[in-house]
């Protein structure tokens, strides 16, 4: 990793930024250097607002969607804004670069069917199936991300009340669960999770094989394999689950601001968008319902 980079991931250490949103913008600035390199257009030093459009007309030849090339850009004014603070450069390139006008897509939802599908697919008395249960029961039933899957702790779980608690670096929430979810804990904690340690002392409540912690790609893996044995495989994103949990709450006539606060979700405009998606099905539903043609 170029010297610029290690500096540069030193200083979002020390940023109040999520590790997901860290990886990111190190990973941007990783290919945008390279990306100087390979084309000779200079160091990221002395080049002018005309190197980082050709960056970002770049990605958007190898087909990059708008919101990619936006989130790339917004990783380069971060480095860029760093590397004015440290004074080793007097002007920002990406001060005049026009982001991208990126759509917001609809999120990817499925149906109560097929999240049936998706949870019959991992039934079954293996450690491993109690496992991938119990992860897919509480991704579905509290609508938490992968990453806070994986960071969930035994502590973080209380049965006898039906919550988990997810933290977020200095945020916090607590999202109920369902008794179903509860009831692929129970199962899981009673006769799968210790043949999973085998001896071992962890405080994750979700590990792997070893016996240890459950890593996001690792939690990934396990879900794209068993929609793989749904035939959901191509519906499914690491936020679909998330996104299904929302639209499924509010059509059956949850408060928006009660599942904002589930989501966790600081600005209420984030939760809207699946407030939008519940009205397209449910007018969806009504067109088939009574158009002659439908």
């Amino acid at each position: 990793m170029p010297d610029l980079a290690k500096s540069f991931a030193g200083h979002l250490a020390e940023c109040r930024l999520s590790a997901n949103t860290r990886e990111s913008y190190l990973h941007d600035v990783v290919d945008y250097l390279s990306y100087l390199e390979r084309n000779r257009l200079g160091t990221p030093l002395g080049v002018d607002a005309a190197a980082v459009t050709s960056y970002l007309g770049h990605l958007e030849a190898r087909g990059r969607s708008p919101s990619t090339v936006a989130r790339h850009l917004a990783s380069l004014r971060a480095f860029y804004r760093y590397l004015y603070r440290e004074r080793l450069i007097e002007r920002d390139p990406t001060e005049k670069v026009p982001a991208p006008r990126a759509e917001r897509a609809a999120p990817s939802v499925l149906t109560p069917d097929e999240v049936e599908r998706l949870l019959r697919a991992a039934a079954g008395h293996k450690a491993g199936d109690r496992r991938d249960l119990a992860m897919l029961e509480v991704l579905y039933g509290a609508g938490i991300r992968v990453s806070e899957l994986c960071a969930l702790d035994v502590d973080d779980l209380n049965l006898s009340i039906g919550y988990v608690r997810c933290r977020e670096e200095s945020r916090e929430r607590v999202v109920p669960l369902g008794r179903l979810a509860l009831k692929a804990l129970e199962d899981y904690l009673a006769l799968a999770r210790p043949e999973l340690l085998k001896g071992r002392e962890e405080r994750a409540l979700f590990v792997n094989q070893r016996g240890g912690r459950l890593t996001r790609q690792g939690c990934w893996k396990i879900i794209k394999a068993r929609a793989r044995a749904a035939n959901l495989e191509e519906r499914l994103t690491p936020h679909t689950l998330r996104h299904s949990f929302a639209v499924h709450l509010l059509e059956n006539g949850a408060d928006l601001k009660a599942v904002q606060k589930m989501l966790g979700h600081v600005n209420a405009a984030t939760t809207q968008i699946y407030a939008r998606a519940t009205r397209v099905g449910q007018l969806r539903e009504v067109y088939a319902k009574a158009h002659p043609r439908a």
